[in-house]
C-alpha cells in the first residue's frame, strides 16, 4: 500500500510539473515574456549550460516552439517554399511534420515567424503570407484555413506577417490590416468572422495582440502601422488609439500592462512611452515618452514596476522605471536581442548576427551578468524568441532547435 501511495505521489508531481512547464503560445503562458519556472541556475558554467540535444531539419524560420505536456510544436519552411508544422518529443526527436501551405520567401528572413498558439486540442498558426490554419491535435489534421488577406482585403507587409494568433474565449484575434478590418476576430472552431474593427483601418505591423482586463473591461491591445490601439474584446469597437510612428511602420513589440499603466515601444529611435488607462479601460492618457529604449522586435519584460529591454539604435540592454520612464541603468555588455524572464533572471539572445546568450539579474539597482555563451549551431539571423520550459532553455536558430539544461542541481 505504501508503494502504491508513493507511485501516486510521484505521478501527481510529474503531472503538476508538466502542466507548470507548458508554454502554449508566443512568449510564454501569458504572452509577456515571463515564464513561471523555478529552481533554475542563477549562474552558468564558463561555456554556458549543458546542451541536452540539437534537433536538425526543422526548416527555415524564426518562430519559437510551443510546448504542451511532452510535445513541442514548431513551424519551418522546407524546399519549395512549403510550410510544415514539426512535432518533436522532449528528447528532440522529430516525430512528424505536417504541410500547411506556402510560406514566405524573403532574402533577409525566409520562413515562418508565427509561434503556434495551442488551445485544448487545437493548434493555430499564421503563415508569413497571412493564412490562418487550425490543426486538430494530436494527429495535426487541418480543420480549417482562412486567408485573412483575401477575406479582409489586407496586404502582406514588407517583411511578411509575423504575428502569433491570440485566443480569447471562442475567438481567434488576428491583424489583417484591411479597410475597417485592421483587426478581426474569427470563431476559433469554424474560422467564420465574428467581428472586425470597423472604423479602424491601419495596416498590420508585425505585432502579436494581447488581451488585458481593466476595471472589468476586456480589451484587445496591439500596435498597428502608426498607432497603439485598444478595442473592445467582445465587439471589436475602437476604444482608443495613440499615435506612435516609426520607420518602415515596424511595430513588432507587444505592449505590456501593470495595473493601469501600459507600456509600448518601437525601434529606429522612435522609443516608447506609458499610457495610463482609465478605470474602465475605455480611454488612455499619455504619461511620459522615452527615446532610450527603442526596442525593434525583440520584446520587453515588465516586472514589479520596471521595464527591461534592448535598444535598436544604441543596442544596449537597459532598465526603465514604469511609473516615470526614468532610465535606471544601461549596459553595453549585452547587445540588442530577444529578452525573456524566469526565476529572477533575464535571458537575452542577441541578434541578428551575434548569437550570444546572456544571463542577467532582473534588478533595477544595477546590471549584473552571471553567465554567457554563444549559439554556434544553425544558420541565418538570430531572431527567434527563447522559450523556457521544464528546466530547459530552448533556442531556435534557422533549421535547428537546441535544448539547454538550466535546472539547478
Amino acid at each position: 500500500m505504501k508503494n502504491v501511495a508513493v507511485s501516486i505521489l510521484i505521478c501527481a508531481v510529474i503531472a503538476g510539473a508538466a502542466a507548470a512547464a507548458d508554454s502554449p503560445q508566443f512568449r510564454g503562458p501569458n504572452r509577456d515574456g515571463k515564464f513561471p519556472e523555478t529552481g533554475l541556475l542563477k549562474e552558468w558554467p564558463e561555456n554556458g549550460p549543458p546542451v541536452l540535444w540539437v534537433a536538425n531539419g526543422i526548416g527555415e524560420g524564426y518562430a519559437s516552439p510551443s510546448i504542451v505536456g511532452d510535445t513541442l510544436y514548431v513551424p519551418g519552411m522546407l524546399e519549395g517554399e512549403q510550410g510544415y508544422l514539426f512535432v518533436l518529443d522532449l528528447a528532440g526527436n522529430i516525430k512528424s511534420k505536417h504541410a500547411y501551405g506556402p510560406e514566405t520567401l524573403t532574402k533577409q528572413a525566409p520562413g515562418p515567424r508565427s509561434t503556434p498558439t495551442i488551445d485544448g486540442d487545437r493548434l493555430y498558426l499564421i503563415s508569413g503570407l497571412g493564412v490562418v490554419t487550425c490543426f486538430k491535435l494530436p494527429e495535426c489534421g487541418i480543420l480549417w484555413q482562412v486567408d485573412m488577406m483575401k477575406r479582409f482585403n489586407g496586404q502582406v507587409v514588407a517583411w511578411a506577417i509575423a504575428e502569433s494568433p491570440l485566443i480569447d474565449g471562442e475567438n481567434l484575434i488576428c491583424t489583417p490590416g484591411g479597410p475597417d478590418a485592421s483587426i478581426a476576430a474569427l470563431n476559433k472552431m469554424t474560422g467564420q468572422t465574428v467581428w472586425t474593427s470597423k472604423g479602424w483601418s491601419e495596416p498590420s505591423a508585425y505585432c502579436s495582440p494581447a488581451l488585458f482586463e481593466v476595471g472589468g473591461h476586456r480589451i484587445i491591445v496591439t500596435m498597428t502601422a502608426k498607432s497603439v490601439v485598444g478595442l473592445d474584446a467582445a465587439t471589436g469597437a475602437l476604444l482608443w488609439s495613440h499615435t506612435h510612428e516609426t520607420d518602415y511602420d515596424i511595430h513588432a513589440v507587444t505592449p505590456v500592462l501593470e495595473g493601469r499603466m501600459l507600456y509600448y515601444t518601437g525601434g529606429y529611435g522612435s522609443g516608447g512611452g506609458m499610457l495610463l488607462l482609465s478605470e474602465d479601460g475605455s480611454s488612455v492618457t499619455p504619461q511620459w515618452a522615452d527615446k532610450n529604449l527603442d526596442c525593434q522586435h525583440h520584446g520587453v519584460v515588465l516586472l514589479d514596476g520596471y521595464i527591461y529591454g534592448t535598444g535598436h539604435k544604441n543596442q544596449n540592454l537597459m532598465c526603465l522605471q514604469l511609473q516615470t520612464g526614468k532610465l535606471m541603468w544601461e549596459a553595453k555588455e549585452v547587445r540588442q536581442g530577444a529578452l525573456v524572464y524566469a526565476d529572477g533572471m533575464l535571458y537575452v539572445y542577441e541578434g541578428p548576427g551575434g548569437g550570444a546568450v546572456s544571463l542577467v539579474k532582473a534588478a533595477p539597482e544595477g546590471f549584473s551578468r552571471t553567465g554567457a555563451f554563444k549559439v554556434t549551431q544553425g544558420s541565418g539571423n538570430h531572431w527567434a524568441h527563447p522559450v523556457i520550459s521544464g528546466g530547459r532553455l530552448y533556442i531556435r536558430h534557422g533549421d535547428v532547435l537546441i535544448a539547454y539544461d538550466i535546472a539547478a542541481k
